[in-house]
């Protein structure tokens, strides 16, 4: 950011600061009592909730995303007045300024400061975004993801080198329940929900949605998940990572690829179902092939004054009540080499042994006991991946959960009539969750060492900041918004912590790109 907004923030913020520090506190209560309430409507100034859309706006320029979706999917004859562009950018940014569906945007389009803040004399409404969803074919929504991926690539070449050193690809699918009757191609899984069943393929490293396949509700988690894990390998290939690993739970053990991705050079650690054979063969290992699984402890330093524990009352209330609870006893870990039927060659496979003591009330239920076994195949070699580094890779996985709960609260819905008119939906919603995601990583931190490591915190923090959390804190920062001849002022209207965030990650979107 430029001298005189450093000025003005740091300025503010110890204005914040001095106001909420309890040693300035008059000591009067209540302290919410307000003054006479009177509502004025400006004349002339105009105002948004979201000021910090600006920056987005900004960043969506640098990396042309517009040129790249209107090659990508031209599905207009003519533009009158909107191009397909317009539609993508209408739907997600009304994500991004509160919005939570379709006929949000309405009230978008009829603030006369959004409009301004975007530069449009106006922009589609909700019938009209229905409609542009209905036109997509599989093979434009195909094109769309392709188009997010090329300007995915502009971001990451923004990375320093040790970004490329890995590249881990996760896939899972999700339910997305819908109640309603008239949706072409909703199904019903095995737990009696309908709706759909997407397929979600994204990148680890930065929780980027790098594929997003819609499919009904009754479609298995691993259908199609080959092609796509094998797609984005490749764009990551051609970014510049110089290792790809691919990761999934039982489902995705397709081992009709095994040799294949063996072949190619590609990584994977995959779970395993507990099929009788591999636990015949757990149970045979002999007994020094087993060692203590010890998970990975925080190295911090016991605080000075630690805050005393609170007290597990679930446990008391299942003890009480005698019902049935399991306590995890302890853990071991073995591997041995297994040869999945109709394969070439032998693969790693890990064993994860669970003691488990079932216990009703204050009693042990010995003769209920049963051994728990996890089993997890790669092809990596022990000498890069110890046997416990693998375990710890797969439960890893776990991440992938929380990145398809982000996108549920923005992309993954379905507001339309059939299922490619939603899937269509969905991977323009994501758009939403990537520019927070890009937001970040176009932070490249410079200065003195205790700023770069100031500025990598931040870029951190934002990467991994839930959704609505960046949503409410970075964007919804009122701006007055004025408009010039040639330039649109957003005047942050309010200060809080967030705003040098925000003014951090605009300096670093307006900087020329490396290419």
């Amino acid at each position: 950011m430029n001298a005189k907004l450093r000025r003005q923030a740091l300025r503010r913020k110890r204005k914040m600061q001095q106001r909420i520090d309890p040693a300035n506190a008059s000591g009067a209560s209540p302290m919410i009592k307000p003054d006479a309430i009177k509502y004025e409507l400006a004349d002339k100034q105009q105002a948004i909730a979201a000021g910090g859309i600006g920056t987005l706006l900004e960043m969506t320029k640098q990396l042309d995303l517009r040129k790249e979706i209107n090659q990508a999917v031209p599905l207009f004859k003519l533009h009158l007045p909107y191009d397909e562009a317009d539609h993508v950018f209408n739907i997600s940014l009304n994500l991004l300024a509160g919005g939570q569906c379709l006929e949000h945007i309405e009230d978008r389009r009829c603030d006369e400061a959004y409009l301004n803040a975007l530069g449009a004399d106006r922009i589609p409404d909700p019938t009209t975004e229905g409609d542009f969803c209905r036109r997509f074919s599989t093979q434009d929504i195909l094109r769309l993801m392709t188009a997010f991926n090329r300007v995915r690539v502009k971001v990451w070449k923004q990375q320093p080198y040790e970004f490329f050193d890995c590249a881990v690809i996760e896939g899972d699918g999700t339910q997305v329940e819908t109640s309603a009757e008239k949706k072409e191609g909703i199904g019903i899984n095995y737990k009696g929900q309908w709706g759909y069943h997407p397929l979600v393929v994204t990148l680890a490293n930065t929780r980027e949605p790098l594929y997003i396949i819609n499919r009904s509700g009754n479609r298995p988690s691993h259908e199609n998940s080959a092609f796509y894990f094998d797609l984005a390998a490749q764009r990551c290939r051609d970014a510049g990572f110089r290792k790809v690993v691919l990761r999934g739970d039982t489902d995705f053990a397709l081992t009709e690829n095994f040799d294949r991705w063996d072949d190619d050079g590609i990584e994977f650690v995959f779970g395993v179902d507990a099929m009788p054979n591999l636990v015949q063969i757990a149970e045979n290992l002999d007994e020094s092939a087993w060692k203590t699984m010890r998970r990975h402890r925080s190295l911090k330093k016991p605080s000075a004054n630690p805050r005393a524990k609170r007290g597990r009352f679930k446990e008391k209330i299942v003890v009480k009540n005698e019902y049935l609870n399991k306590k995890l006893a302890g853990e071991r870990i073995a591997e041995f080499d297994y040869r999945p039927g109709k394969r070439d060659r032998n693969y790693r496979v890990i064993v994860l042994h669970k003691e488990v003591h079932l216990k009703r009330g204050q009693l042990r239920l010995f003769e209920k006991e049963e051994p728990v076994y996890f089993f997890y195949i790669t092809n990596a070699t022990k000498s890069s991946k110890p046997t416990r580094q693998v375990v710890v890779e797969a439960n890893a996985r776990c991440n992938q959960e929380n990145n398809i709960a982000q996108l549920k609260q923005c992309a993954l819905k379905a507001p339309l009539n059939d299922l490619t008119s939603n899937w269509a939906y969905m991977v323009i919603a994501s758009l939403a969750w990537n520019l927070k995601i890009w937001s970040a990583l176009m932070i490249k931190p410079i200065g003195t060492t205790d700023q770069k490591a100031e500025q990598s915190a931040t870029k951190s923090k934002v990467l991994h900041m839930d959704f609505t959390t960046f949503r409410d804190r970075i964007l919804m920062i009122p701006a007055q918004i004025i408009r010039r001849s040639r330039s649109v002022i957003f005047r942050l209207l309010s200060y809080r912590p967030s705003v040098d965030t925000l003014l951090l990650i605009d300096s670093n979107v307006r900087r020329p790109l490396r290419c």
